[in-house]
């Protein structure tokens, strides 16, 4: 969701609360943005916490990686995606790698999806 959305939907939630029900109705919009707040870090540190056991950089098939990929895609996504953390090539550049030798490189810029190529293992290079 964009941040403007959410921020548009919380301050109305607050003045809509107050309107009709004072302060009572301020904390019960401010009880609902918390609970999405909290929310939203139970599903970050649970990508965390599977991405973290995952080993560095490894993914189950490149191949099927690099075809789900798009250009704007968030880092949470992507993350969520291959299933482990990439391991960094460069500046922005992110690895994944599967056991058949085929590898996913991605450029990230300001957490998002920028480009991204595959490498076959025999030589072979794609790009988006």
């Amino acid at each position: 969701m964009n941040p403007w959305v959410g921020t548009g939907l919380a301050l109305a939630a607050l003045v809509a609360g107050g309107l009709l029900l004072g302060w009572q109705g301020v904390i019960f919009a401010m009880t609902g943005i918390v609970f999405w707040l909290l929310l939203q870090m139970s599903r970050l540190m649970r990508l965390m916490k599977q991405a973290g056991a995952a080993p560095m950089g490894s993914v189950a098939n490149a191949v099927m990686l690099g075809s789900k990929l798009h250009a704007g895609m968030k880092l949470v996504d992507l993350i969520t995606l291959a299933g482990s953390l990439g391991v960094k090539q460069a500046a922005e550049t992110y690895r994944w790698q599967d056991a058949g030798g085929d590898a996913v490189e991605v450029v990230l810029r300001k957490g998002r999806l920028v480009e991204w190529r595959l490498v076959r293992a025999d030589g072979v290079t794609g790009s988006s």
